[in-house]
């Protein structure tokens, strides 16, 4: 059996291989020694069915996050999965009934397939000036801030990175307080709109 530690630096690398932001980010902890998996709050990992897909990291010593349960939006549902010492996985899908007609996922999952990372959290003691930092490297955000300033939790996507003529990855900046370790359904709601890819951008 492949190592957990194994696998997860292979959907890192091919994540940080198809998106810049994530590149940059993680150029820069190797710089000054430090990495990028100690900052990973989250991963995330689009698929057509939750259950099946987090069998092989369930194998591997996830766990589901029972005081979280299900969550539920508009028109998709999501587990958080974690194991100590490892980044918590977040595994989303579409409803299968109509309520799921208007979810990113399912094109997502087709064009890209569910063995890869759709984004990565990054934690960082201050979202606005880490996104001034990095617009200052001409990197570009999608939306606003989701979370109001002093909130248990504050993220942003940046804007989706192109391939094949499909929205790819994203980089997420997170900020948490409080000690809090969940995901508000409102802000995991907007952000996964502000991945949808303007008209004008595509």
């Amino acid at each position: 059996m492949i190592a957990l530690d194994e696998i997860l630096d292979d959907y890192l690398s091919r994540f940080l291989e198809g998106n810049a932001a994530g590149k940059h980010i993680s150029a820069s902890l190797d710089e000054i020694g430090i990495g990028l998996r100690p900052l990973i709050d989250h991963c995330t990992i689009r698929t057509l069915d939750v259950d099946q897909r987090a069998i092989e990291f369930i194998r591997l010593g996830y766990q589901v996050d029972q005081s979280i349960g299900i969550l539920e939006f508009d028109s998709w549902w999501a587990r958080v999965y974690r194991k100590p010492g490892y980044p918590t996985l977040f595994i989303d899908q579409a409803f299968v009934n109509a309520r799921g007609e208007a979810s990113l996922i399912p094109q997502w999952v087709r064009a890209h397939g569910d063995r890869c990372f759709h984004h990565i959290a990054v934690l960082t003691e201050n979202i606005e000036h880490t996104i001034h930092a990095m617009q200052n490297r001409g990197f570009v955000f999608a939306g606003n801030i989701v979370g109001e300033a002093g909130s248990d939790l504050r993220q942003i996507f940046t804007q989706p990175e192109i391939k094949d003529g499909e929205a790819y990855t994203v980089l997420e900046l997170i900020e948490r307080h409080n000690g809090y370790s969940g995901f508000l359904p409102p802000q995991a709601d907007g952000l996964m709109e502000s991945s949808r890819v303007p008209e004008s951008y595509a």
